[in-house]
């Protein structure tokens, strides 16, 4: 586990967090004395029937879990939140002080008929609290405390968890975890509309009593403040390879801990936990509405990347055999964590009827607020919508438009030999290339320029060169800008293309045929350069690819010799070796590496142009070859001699 932080201090961290929460929504307010966040007064009460809100709702509990409890203070979800210190209740003082003078505990409906507590359309304050025993007696002291001075008060307490199955929990029950935000969020939205404490308990009660949510971690969690645990201590660090499933958001042990297995066997084991049947220790819920709700939660740590390809996997198994299941509604995000926990829980909500006349669970899942800690931007209309819109856009698109032949042709044969051996040349060349850049860059230009070179052998080997340049120039690059990513990739595609373009402009179009010698290749060259530079201020001297190619392109204007203007591009990338980058990835990463090695982009441009010159060979061909490859780029057809 980490046990680094920005901020070691764990009150000052608890403090300072919550106090964010009043910079993010100007609608609350925090009691830094008791650690409650609430709503301003006159705040977030008059909802969309015009009714002003009769039931107050508190949660909480130990901080750690942020952005639960705080920060899912807001209208149409909290009325107020109560922190303790991190992973610990906060004391009954705290709680009894948010319900008696922290929100509006009043019952509008209340009247001497009615009896102390009003009839069944009073008001009071609901509290949601998590199954956790130091919770549950702080919150239900206060509770208590509450009732006896005259408060309509009602107290849910939520218990998801099938980590922990009945014979382990005994009579604690399962613990409370992230499917505790669904029913602060329903809870939250009845209550904006005007609801009884009765009804919006009743709602709340039977959300809980449809959740069930399980966890898994790859690692435990470090408390800011505390001394870290010894390494590899029993139950306390997962080994390398392990992961714990029902691990709870305190480090709590969980059911078990696997060893080497995969994204898709650990969520096939998470779903048999919730929905199997014929686990008597663990069937807590029978999923079998035709509604069910998906939470995917981010316990802190996992990357939004890896959450994506977490909540594919879910969704996917859920519909396959046995389960079927296609749930209505998918949230995925950061609801409730175990500080920077690196795992992530799933939680499964059985919609059932209200029994209230209306709204239902959907539509009050759907219910807008203004809580910064809950995420769902998805519209109900949306999500109804794709019942009946299957519409895709899935038409083929092209690249390009249809290659336009330029005028200037060659040998194709002969300039296929040439091409072929300067891309022998590149992938020959990889594994210094892989090693100059991991030691002033990230490591991939190598198996870029590999990879580039390996796709267009692949292409031209069954689509050889048809003898016009622009026509086999425009499908090359679209191979290009298919298998090389990255800036290099990006740098070759606006090159390439340019080129096409500096092909026409040279040759002057169909029209009239001419040959492709190393002057129009020169012009061409030079014309592409020039539009490369309007994209990258990179030039000579930058430690660059650019430190190869304009000493080639400049060289062949000159000499017309394209040994020469290879030899001139492989000097050009020499020069870069202890030439201080002044551009990319190099730039930031600093160290002294640019001493010892050359730019390794202008060193696997070199080495193309080195093969294609024939100079330098991947294989073991005779002279005799070298020699006849060498004049391909003045090769013609006979039918460019025509008149």
């Amino acid at each position: 586990m980490s046990n680094r932080h920005f901020i070691n201090d764990p009150q000052h961290l608890v403090l300072t967090s919550l106090q964010s929460t009043t910079l993010l929504n100007p609608g609350v307010a925090l009691d830094v004395q008791n650690k409650i966040v609430y709503l301003r007064p006159g705040y977030g009460h008059a909802s969309s029937s015009n009714q002003r809100q009769k039931v107050s709702l508190i949660s909480g509990g130990g901080s750690g879990h942020e952005p639960s409890f705080s920060s899912m203070v807001g209208r149409g979800l909290l009325s107020a939140c109560v922190a303790g210190t991190i992973f610990a209740s906060p004391s009954a003082e705290q709680v009894r002080t948010a319900i008696m003078g922290r929100v509006d505990n009043s019952e509008p409906s209340s009247s001497p008929e009615h009896g102390q507590h009003g009839g069944e359309d009073a008001g009071g304050v609901l509290v949601v609290v998590m199954n956790y025993t130091g919770d549950v007696l702080n919150f239900g002291l206060a509770v208590e405390k509450a009732k006896a001075a005259g408060v309509n008060v009602e107290m849910v307490v939520v218990g998801d968890d099938v980590g922990v199955g009945r014979t382990k929990a005994g009579k604690v029950g399962r613990r409370g975890i992230a499917g505790t935000v669904l029913v602060q969020k329903i809870a939250g939205a009845l209550a904006a509309q005007g609801r009884s404490l009765k009804e919006v308990a009743k709602v709340a009660n039977l959300v809980a009593e449809n959740i069930v949510s399980v966890g898994a971690s790859l690692e435990h969690v470090h408390v800011p403040g505390r001394r870290a645990e010894a390494e590899g201590a029993e139950f306390k660090v997962l080994r390398e390879g392990e992961v714990e499933i029902g691990m709870g958001i305190h480090n709590e042990q969980g059911s078990s801990r696997e060893k080497g297995i995969g994204l898709p066997e650990l969520v096939g084991k998470m779903l048999k936990q919730l929905l199997d049947q014929n686990d008597e220790d663990r069937a807590f819920v029978n999923v079998n509405s035709n509604e069910v709700v998906l939470l995917v939660n981010n316990l802190g740590g996992v990357s939004p990347l890896e959450m994506g390809g977490i909540v594919t996997e879910v969704v996917t198994q859920l519909a396959g055999k046995p389960y079927g299941i296609k749930p209505v509604r998918i949230l995925s995000g950061t609801y409730m964590t175990s500080l920077n926990g690196l795992g992530f829980s799933i939680s499964l909500l059985n919609v059932v009827n209200t029994d209230i006349g209306g709204p239902g669970m959907i539509e009050l899942l759907d219910y807008p607020s203004e809580a910064t800690g809950w995420t769902a931007p998805i519209s109900k209309l949306t999500w109804e919508e794709q019942r009946d819109n299957k519409y895709t856009r899935e038409n083929e698109v092209k690249s390009e438009e249809e290659a336009r032949p330029c005028g200037l042709t060659y040998e194709p044969q002969e300039a296929q030999k040439q091409l072929v051996a300067g891309l022998k040349a590149v992938i020959a060349a990889e594994p210094d290339v892989t090693k100059y850049d991991t030691m002033v860059g990230d490591g991939d230009c190598g198996i870029g320029l590999k990879r580039g070179a390996e796709a267009i052998l692949s292409y031209i080997d069954s689509n050889p060169l048809t003898g016009d340049a622009a026509i086999d120039l425009s499908k090359i690059v679209t191979v290009v800008e298919q298998t090389m990513d990255g800036t290099s990739g990006a740098l070759y595609g606006i090159f390439l293309n340019a080129l096409v373009a500096s092909l026409h402009t040279v040759g002057g179009g169909e029209s009239g045929k001419k040959a492709a010698d190393k002057s129009a290749w020169a012009a061409a060259l030079k014309l592409s350069c020039e539009a490369l530079s309007k994209y990258t201020p990179a030039r000579p001297g930058d430690r660059t690819l650019v430190d190869a190619l304009y000493p080639f392109v400049d060289a062949l204007e000159k000499t017309g010799d394209v040994k020469k203007a290879a030899e001139a591009a492989k000097q050009g990338a020499e020069g870069t070796k202890g030439m201080k980058a002044k551009l990319g990835r190099t730039v930031y990463i600093g160290g002294s590496g640019f001493e010892q090695v050359p730019d390794p982009g202008a060193w696997g441009l070199a080495k193309f142009f080195l093969g294609l010159a024939g100079i330098e060979k991947s294989d073991k061909s005779s002279a005799k070859q070298a020699k006849e490859s060498d004049d391909g780029w003045e090769e013609v057809t006979r039918e460019a001699e025509l008149p």
